[in-house]
């Protein structure tokens, strides 16, 4: 009986550690050179001020993004696949945490990507160092 409430007690843990899990498709690490494709999203306010993983504050109004496994400082370009436009973001943050997605730009990259009223759309993502 007692063994039974401790892997209860668990049970929420190994939940939330599931659902943080990273998908193995939507998220390959692009090498130098290489890219992947995928759907982009963007943070902006709510987020605005906000210590990033990478420890320094976001700011909507540089040229940033979140991704579950490039290294922090890393710059990958990110083109809009339903217009081609494209933006070179700096990595500094750990996301997006919404499934599916590859990449989170900041509010700034995501003007330039002309991607603010759709809110989420189909990219390349293109690791460049």
């Amino acid at each position: 009986m007692r063994l039974h409430k401790r892997w209860l007690g668990l049970l929420p843990a190994l939940m939330l550690v599931q659902s943080c899990s990273i998908d193995p498709i939507s998220s390959a690490v692009a090498s130098p050179g290489g890219e992947t494709r995928g759907m982009a999203s963007y943070y902006g306010d709510p987020h605005h001020g906000r210590k990033t993983a990478s420890g320094e504050r976001f700011n909507k109004h540089e040229l940033t993004a979140a991704h579950r496994t490039l290294p922090f400082g890393c710059r990958v370009r990110v083109t809009n696949l339903n217009n081609q436009q494209s933006v070179i973001v700096r990595i500094n943050d750990r996301g997006p945490y919404a499934k599916g997605r590859i990449i989170d730009v900041s509010e700034q990259a995501a003007g330039e990507l002309n991607m603010l009223r759709s809110g989420v759309v189909p990219v390349k993502v293109e690791r460049l160092q």
